[in-house]
């Protein structure tokens, strides 16, 4: 039985598959491509990779998101759960929306040791995907957001 976790979207299950790939050839063990994609799709209680991406093909878009929905994501590469307290399509970008979220919990935005700079309110831009189109410096999507 699957877990009922709600599913991240593919570019972070990929970049799952990719550090798992390097993890585990680190410790000598060479695995593919392909086979990392299914054990990460193992991993979300999916029989196969193609089971997986089928699943993520049937959500529904940002379009069905509304203001007190909740989500799971990231920001700058942090994790949270959180209250979308917006959300609306931007006319002049077709497919991308401007959205802003709710915190559950204040998040770390700085990577500095000495020096933290915490946020609760969020607001982005993302695709169909739910990723935004702007990258951190090391090429992640800066907000990633799931959702049932």
């Amino acid at each position: 039985m699957r877990d009922p976790t709600p599913l991240p979207n593919l570019t972070t299950l990929k970049d799952q598959a990719k550090r798992l790939r390097t993890r585990l050839q680190t410790g000598g063990e060479t695995v593919g491509h392909s086979k990392a994609l299914e054990l990460v799709a193992a991993q979300y209680g999916f029989n196969d990779w193609n089971t997986l991406h089928a699943a993520l093909g049937n959500r529904k878009g940002p379009e069905s998101l509304a203001p007190g929905a909740r989500v799971t994501g990231a920001y700058l590469g942090q994790p949270f759960s959180a209250r979308v307290v917006g959300i609306q399509a931007i006319t002049s970008s077709p497919g991308n929306f401007r959205v802003s979220l709710d915190l559950d919990e204040a998040v770390d935005v700085v990577t500095f040791d000495s020096f933290s700079a915490f946020r609760k309110r969020v607001n982005g831009v993302i695709g169909k995907d739910g990723t935004s189109p702007a990258r951190t410096s090391n090429g992640r999507s800066q907000l990633e957001l799931s959702w049932s």
